[in-house]
């Protein structure tokens, strides 16, 4: 396949807008529709478990594709993979906004996920051929801005557009606002974005792939549907038998490692004991981390019956405090106290969780977004304290033949934990709210949202203690370099 060379000046800044559009709908898609949840389950009659779904397939998707949609680029064109991805997820998003029950709209937000799955990787794949290594800081410290941004104005920006119900839209236009944005991204990315393949050519490992994706369905699955169903013999059995066929990857990626081919998980990497604990804590961190984006919205909305809007910006202590602290943590607390900062992050996110439960516990169905700001200041700050340096400490003492899969396994690791977050944590919210004595509406909410929150925060605290056990300092790692290679 021919490379085609770098673009310089206009073209390469045309280019690099394309990506970082790409980039911005990618992050955002995977939080923006939490806000609109409950306008949502009143439009198509969805359940408890379809929720949670609407949620969970875009991320599980996600984690299941990314190592493999990065392999592709490598092999057939990285600019190529970009666009077919871009224009998939625009044609997904579509579908989204035009879902006429909660299965159309759970497949298409499925679909959203495999498409981000080529489309993202081959954004740093393609920053990396279009800057000189001198110049790459200021690409990746843009592209780090605008993810963090992103991450967290999703729900915010999705009640600003759910609550302008353009043209009658309403929360389908959290999903239309795409389309214009990756037309012009695809536009642009035809035109500018450099064509480029990987020097030394990866193998794709589909059946591993295949694997992964039953295994982890056959838990997510019953695990999601249980209560709704009351958890009948089935999801027991089915559950096992998820278990059992993540065993089996786990073995087969283990012989393909042993046999000297290219597995989707290099296991050996597992011998690394900060690498085993720092992929252990993005579990513990993830999983209660994104249970809290889930319910949050739904305490605030179903339970304290804000409006959407007022729902949205409600959040924006924690949207504010998220890139402060991630700056400070990145550029002087990693310098300073090491790995500390990764202990101390998931207790500050702890304690936040524990200042909205007594806050809440206090005031009642009364409470009002002023009595949420410590809490929700708390927790975005313990958050920022993580996400910026967390990647650092955990590649830090991988061989360098092992960068570019470690690489891929700590971004999967982090939306496999975002998807099992939604299922277990909404599982025991809706299950605590299905089984309170409390006789308002805004009593059932509290009993559940409190209830809920004493786990994440026990979640957090783990999360802690085995950050322990990552290197006390870490090595400078090029997140740039590494990525591309995963």
């Amino acid at each position: 396949m021919k490379t085609t060379a770098p673009p310089v000046g206009r073209a390469r800044s045309i280019a690099l807008i394309s990506l970082f559009m790409a980039s911005f709908m990618e992050l955002l898609d995977a939080t923006i529709v939490n806000v609109a949840l409950p306008d949502i389950e009143r439009a198509l009659g969805a359940n408890s478990a379809q929720l949670q779904w609407m949620v969970a397939s875009y991320t599980l998707a996600l984690a299941i594709g990314l190592i493999t949609g990065s392999r592709v680029g490598d092999i057939y064109g990285r600019k190529k993979t970009f666009i077919i991805g871009l224009v998939i997820f625009t044609v997904a998003s579509v579908l989204c906004g035009m879902a006429m029950n909660p299965e159309m709209l759970i497949a298409s937000r499925a679909l959203q996920g495999f498409a981000s799955a080529a489309m993202i990787p081959q954004v740093l794949s393609s920053l990396q051929v279009m800057y000189r290594p001198s110049e790459r800081a200021g690409a990746m410290a843009g592209f780090s801005a605008l993810a963090g941004v992103a991450a967290v104005s999703g729900p915010i920006l999705g009640a600003i557009l759910t609550n302008a119900d353009i043209f009658g839209w309403g929360w389908r236009t959290i999903f239309f606002v795409n389309i214009p944005v990756g037309i012009f991204a695809v536009i642009c990315a035809v035109k500018y974005v450099p064509e480029s393949v990987a020097p030394v050519r990866h193998k794709l490992d589909l059946s591993g792939v295949v694997i992964l994706a039953v295994g982890m369905l056959a838990v997510l699955y019953p695990l999601t549907m249980g209560r709704e169903e009351n958890w009948p013999i089935w999801t027991f059995l089915m559950m096992a038998f998820g278990l059992l066929v993540l065993v089996g990857f786990v073995l087969l990626q283990r012989r393909e490692e042993k046999n000297g081919g290219e597995p989707l998980v290099a296991v050996s990497l597992f011998k690394s004991r900060p690498f085993a604990a720092g992929i252990a804590m993005m579990f513990l961190f993830f999983i209660p981390m994104n249970g809290f984006f889930l319910i949050q919205t739904l305490f605030l909305q179903l339970g304290l019956e804000y409006p959407i809007l007022k729902a949205g910006l409600t959040m924006i202590p924690f949207s504010i405090m998220v890139p402060v602290l991630a700056g400070i943590s990145a550029a002087i607390l990693a310098r300073k106290i090491g790995r500390v900062v990764l202990q101390l992050g998931p207790l500050v996110i702890a304690a936040g969780f524990v200042v909205l439960i007594f806050t809440v516990h206090a005031v009642g169905g009364a409470v009002t977004p002023w009595h949420l700001l410590a809490g929700l200041a708390l927790s975005g700050a313990g958050f920022g304290m993580v996400v910026a340096p967390v990647g650092i400490f955990v590649l830090s003492e991988v061989p360098t033949k092992f960068a570019g899969s470690a690489s891929g396994l700590f971004n999967t690791t982090s939306q496999l934990a975002g998807a099992l977050g939604v299922a277990i944590i909404g599982t025991i919210f809706f299950n605590s709210l299905e089984t309170s004595t409390a006789t308002s509406q805004s009593a059932v909410f509290i009993e559940g949202y409190t209830f809920t929150m004493w786990w994440m925060a026990g979640g957090m605290v783990l999360a802690s203690i085995v950050a322990t056990f990552l290197p006390r300092w870490a090595s400078e790692v090029d997140p740039v370099e590494d990525l591309v290679n995963a």
